[in-house]
């Protein structure tokens, strides 16, 4: 096992990006076999957040990624194909609607938008910083980084979900 380096990317990038690439195909792997109810279901009491929410949250948030490494805010157009990070709660919004296919090919297009603005990238771009949240800031290095982690984290939940689920 290793991680598969994209060789139109300067080498530090293609690292870190190797690790974003990496973490997509695991968590595609890991909801390929979910059905439209394990989809929508969040714990045995509704308290959690659904795998099809944490799915829409991973793309918006990388989506972010995406206009923060370009320095420009996300168009309108594409905030709303994509809703909110969080509703006016401060909720990930609820998912309806929608098929794990649908969640999975939306999310696909941020991973090709993200790679497209790594191969743009050169190693001095790394280090770099770009406007992060709540003011505050975050170096392209970190922020690909962060990506994988972040990633991996919701995968935890979602593993934990699809567990609830089928021993309910």
């Amino acid at each position: 096992m290793d991680l598969q380096l994209d060789d139109e990317m300067e080498p530090s990038v293609a690292l870190l990006y190797a690790t974003v690439a990496d973490t997509y195909k695991r968590l595609k792997l890991l909801v390929m076999d979910v059905d439209q109810e394990e989809l929508l279901f969040k714990g045995a009491n509704n308290e959690m957040n659904s795998i099809g929410q944490l799915l829409r949250h991973l793309a918006v948030v990388d989506l972010y990624w995406v206009y923060r490494f370009k320095n420009q805010p996300v168009p309108f157009g594409v905030q709303t194909e994509y809703d909110p990070l969080i509703d006016w709660t401060g909720q990930l919004p609820s998912v309806q609607n929608t098929t794990i296919v649908d969640l999975v090919n939306s999310y696909e297009k941020v991973q090709m938008m993200f790679r497209l603005e790594c191969i743009k990238l050169l190693e001095k771009d790394l280090t770099k910083v770009v406007s992060y949240e709540n003011g505050q800031t975050a170096t392209i290095r970190w922020g690909i980084w962060h990506i994988a982690d972040h990633s991996r984290y919701h995968q935890a939940h979602i593993s934990l979900l699809k567990k609830l689920y089928r021993h309910k």
